[in-house]
């Protein structure tokens, strides 16, 4: 699994792809959908796609392949190493969510919720693997929201195809157990080698597990939140721990909108509003203003490095 095209950027989501098994386009395939990483403050989310022939669903499930969240990373590395060597019948999909990508998905002015994200996202990648010539006629996927009412969608988005949409459908279908395994590993090695960009120094990456309700995630998280410019991209800023910390931790920034005069919006919170760092004063220019903006975010920085 080559994960330098997302390493390269990992503020945008990427795709990721095995090759196709000639078999796949000339006899009738399943295809299992599942994630890995949908909770996590820290780190993307993943989703992956399985498929293989019906003539061979019982060799996959004589790989015993399991529930990638009832093994060990071991064992999951274990697996998908026997997946890979299974290329000739096996094939599979993925597609990276960034923690960028989800955040600034959810906190659009026009809500497109993490449900929305995932089931276009599961969506595109059956898509994918119709476009790349694999003969589908089953789909089986692990469920995000009602599983009768995401049955209906994707049925009717494929017709023609059978799909199946179950609870713990990852320990229910071993196709499905397969496509969690893939996303589960990508989604440990992306968050193990985390190419922080921002200028943090050496950074400490025991931050636990990930999830809001760890002690060494939450510790972290005070660590690395910075009062004026928040976290580095590997952090959800949409979730809610991350946003009570920056609400009470950060500094309090009122951001000018079309809704309401900025300025006395601002004053009334007893702030400064953001866009008069911009301003051009009587007598100044362009080239001033810019001077006083940069020389603002400079004391900001410099004083938030100061407590961390």
């Amino acid at each position: 699994m080559d994960l330098s095209p997302f390493e390269d950027d990992n503020s945008v989501s990427c795709r990721l792809v095995s090759e196709i098994p000639e078999v796949c386009k000339t006899e009738d395939c399943c295809l299992g959908i599942d994630e890995a990483g949908r909770g996590p403050v820290l780190g993307p989310m993943v989703y992956g796609i399985c498929f293989c022939p019906l003539s061979r669903k019982e060799e996959l499930k004589d790989l015993k392949v399991a529930d990638s969240k009832t093994l060990t990373e071991a064992e999951r590395e274990n697996l998908f190493e026997k997946l890979d060597e299974a290329k000739s019948y096996v094939g599979w999909a993925l597609q990276i969510l960034s923690p960028n990508t989800i955040s600034t998905c959810m906190l659009r002015r026009t809500k497109y919720n993490l449900n929305a994200l995932s089931h276009d996202t599961a969506i595109d990648l059956v898509q994918y693997a119709l476009d790349s010539g694999v003969q589908l006629k089953e789909i089986y996927v692990d469920t995000v929201g009602p599983a009768d009412k995401y049955e209906h969608k994707l049925s009717q988005r494929f017709p023609g195809i059978q799909v199946t949409v179950r609870p713990k459908a990852d320990s229910l279908f071993p196709v499905v157990s397969a496509a969690s395994i893939c996303a589960k590993v990508a989604r440990d090695r992306v968050v193990k080698g985390w190419n922080f960009t921002e200028d943090l120094g050496e950074v400490d990456t025991d931050y636990g597990s990930g999830y809001p309700n760890d002690p060494k995630t939450k510790a972290w998280l005070l660590k690395y939140l910075d009062p004026v410019f928040g976290y580095p991209q590997f952090v959800r800023f949409s979730w809610s721990t991350a946003q009570t910390l920056m609400d009470s931790k950060a500094v309090n920034v009122h951001w000018d909108d079309d809704e309401e005069d900025g300025e006395k919006a601002a004053q009334r919170q007893s702030n400064k509003s953001m866009l008069s760092y911009f301003s051009v004063s009587a007598g100044g220019n362009d080239q001033n203003a810019t001077h006083q903006a940069h020389r603002f975010f400079t004391e900001r920085r410099l004083k938030s490095l100061n407590t961390l």
